[in-house]
């Protein structure tokens, strides 16, 4: 991080639970509640989450491997797929079989791993896109200019604004398919804000992002906070994750597996078997036999589990002579 004032440390928002932190654990003031949620792709269940709480006004972190079901879980939440079984409320409000357009007008928007600025339209038109209630999207008052033009002239003063505060009101006339990655990333998160919305929903919003904008990411996102909005975002990038969430959630397998302030979580031994495996420090090499070497006790629990995986009755087949381990393919 820059050494910079805008880079030190933020206040972390505490006492957010009740009780021990544990998965599930009760929020003083959850602005989302979901229980029993689950989703099948074929055989795989990518999410099995039996109760999950999101705090109120402050930066949640969702974070977990490749594959823990992270996006679908925003999915779901957020209306772009259905699940095959639970029921989420959002700020008080059932939201489960809501679809996604009504949800981001009760105050709940999401950004995209990949962006999806619309690129043959302006910088400032994608902006304009996002503003609710707007009187010119009836088809019989957009024939009656007067009806709408003062709000439109109000929707692009606030858009400009907007735009000024992320660095890209010099942007405002060219087309987005003309921005960086990271340029994007920030016209998404720009557009969100057009809604008025209680709570924002980032994907990986460092995803392809050029170190030189991170910082401005960083501060963005800590700004929604200060403005009264509650933030929950995927991200893989754990520096990042210590330096601004308040809370942290950890997914492996479509599970909750661990939850807690970042630096308590950060030492779970849950979240460091879903990113590392249960077994990070043993050489397999030992294992297999194909490397000499003395077999721990964790070396042993390995052994034992491959035996337990593929089906073998004799352990020895993984055993220290690398020509058997060899047959056994």
């Amino acid at each position: 991080m820059s050494s910079n004032s805008s880079a030190q440390s933020p206040v972390k928002s505490t006492g957010l639970h009740i009780g021990d932190a544990a998965p599930g654990v009760a929020k003083v003031d959850p602005i989302i509640i979901a229980d029993n949620v689950t989703r099948t792709f074929g055989g795989l269940k990518a999410v099995d989450v039996d109760h999950l709480e999101v705090p109120r006004g402050a930066i949640t972190a969702l974070i977990g491997p490749n594959g823990a079901g992270k996006t679908t879980l925003f999915n779901l939440l957020t209306g772009f797929d259905k699940p095959d079984t639970g029921t989420w409320t959002f700020d008080g409000k059932r939201l489960n079989g809501v679809p996604a357009f009504r949800v981001a007008r009760m105050g709940q928007v999401r950004t995209f791993q990949l962006t999806k600025a619309l690129g043959l339209l302006t910088v400032l038109e994608n902006m304009k896109l996002g503003a609710q209630k707007q009187t010119g999207e009836n088809m019989f008052s957009s024939l009656i200019k007067p009806l709408w033009t003062k709000q439109e002239s109000e929707i692009e003063e606030r858009a400009m604004e907007i735009l000024a505060r992320f660095k890209l009101d010099t942007k405002k006339d060219d087309f987005a398919a003309s921005l960086s990655g990271g340029q994007r990333k920030l016209l998404e998160m720009a557009r969100a804000l057009m809604s008025s919305p209680k709570l924002v929903m980032l994907d990986e919003p460092m995803a392809g992002v050029n170190p030189a904008l991170t910082q401005s990411l960083l501060d963005h996102i800590l700004n929604l906070k200060q403005e009264g909005m509650s933030v929950l975002f995927v991200e893989h990038d754990m520096h990042m994750v210590r330096h601004i969430a308040d809370w942290v959630i950890v997914m492996a397998e479509g599970r909750v597996v661990a939850e807690g302030d970042p630096h308590t979580v950060m030492e779970d031994p849950a979240v460091i078997d879903a990113y590392l495996g249960s077994h990070q420090d043993v050489d397999l090499g030992v294992v297999t036999g194909r490397i000499s070497g003395e077999k721990t006790a964790e070396a042993e629990e390995l052994l034992a589990e491959i035996d337990a995986e593929v089906g073998l009755t004799d352990s020895a087949a993984y055993s220290a002579d690398p020509e058997k381990n060899e047959d056994t393919k």
